[in-house]
């Protein structure tokens, strides 16, 4: 066994041996990173709810909120298991990343067992895992207390089906973080048709106090009112190269216009 090894087990067991300190709430955990939450925030943090969709502008601060989520669950409900699933791997690790800030600064209240660029685990049993994108490559984890979908609209379907069963024993926490990403998938599904089980949160960039109305402005005028409306007024868009708006081909169709053929006489 390595020097290094010795000195993780050892650590590991003097922090059985400590006594344990008071648990910070979610919002204490975000302070101590340097974040005041916002109202929406602070709703978001102190949240019981079992599943949560988050429709936030860029910048607003939704990655950070819900890396505190992450990082209190690992911390304070041990042994939990903590999950960061994004469209990539490399956008698992950015939301990993906020985590272990957060980790950092509160000082490791909790001693690191196994601490890589990819997993972090606690000597309390908790693990925090930044998931590799692919539907195969993810099957194998269950009982999962926590799992946070970054960039959801950006998710294949089949990658978000196959990790929802993940909660079926445990009855974990699900959270769906993004900015909306045209008229399709199940991001836009859970939002527009998810039904009464899901808290949800809109966010708009004129919600943020951080982002100033001249760089809206500017923002507009350079990306355009597509980009800017999704990216930034969490605005549902049609895709830019429809030919046809969505309201005007449900405008086609009627309930009310009896068909000119009797149903028996189509058919063969």
């Amino acid at each position: 066994m390595t020097l290094q090894a010795l000195e993780k087990r050892a650590a590991a067991l003097w922090h059985r041996l400590e006594p344990p300190a008071a648990p910070l709430t979610a919002v204490e955990v975000a302070r101590a990173g340097g974040l005041e939450p916002d109202p929406w925030q602070r709703r978001v943090l102190e949240s019981e709810a079992p599943q949560m969709i988050l429709l936030c502008s860029r910048q607003s601060g939704k990655s950070t909120t819900t890396a505190a989520l992450a990082m209190h669950a690992t911390l304070y409900r041990p042994p939990s298991l903590v999950l960061c699933l994004s469209p990539s791997q490399r956008q698992s690790v950015e939301l990993y990343r906020k985590c272990m800030q957060l980790f950092r600064a509160l000082g490791e209240p909790v001693a690191p067992v196994i601490q890589t660029r990819l997993e972090l685990e606690l000597a309390n049993g908790s693990r925090l895992v930044a998931l590799p994108s692919g539907e195969s490559k993810i099957r194998g984890f269950s009982g999962v207390d926590l799992l946070l979908c970054d960039e959801a609209s950006r998710i294949p379907d089949a990658l978000y089906q196959s990790v929802r069963p993940m909660l079926a024993v445990s009855g974990g926490q699900l959270v769906l973080l993004s900015t909306p990403f045209g008229k399709r998938g199940f991001f836009h599904h859970e939002w527009t048709e998810g039904g009464a089980s899901w808290e949800r949160t809109k966010i708009t960039a004129h919600d943020c106090p951080r982002i100033s109305a001249a760089w809206l402005a500017q923002e507009r005028a350079t990306i355009g009112d597509w980009w800017f409306s999704q990216e930034y007024l969490c605005s549902f868009e049609e895709a830019e190269d429809q030919l046809f708006h969505d309201h005007d081909i449900d405008a086609a169709f009627s309930d009310t216009i009896a068909p000119l053929w009797a149903p028996e006489a189509m058919q063969p």
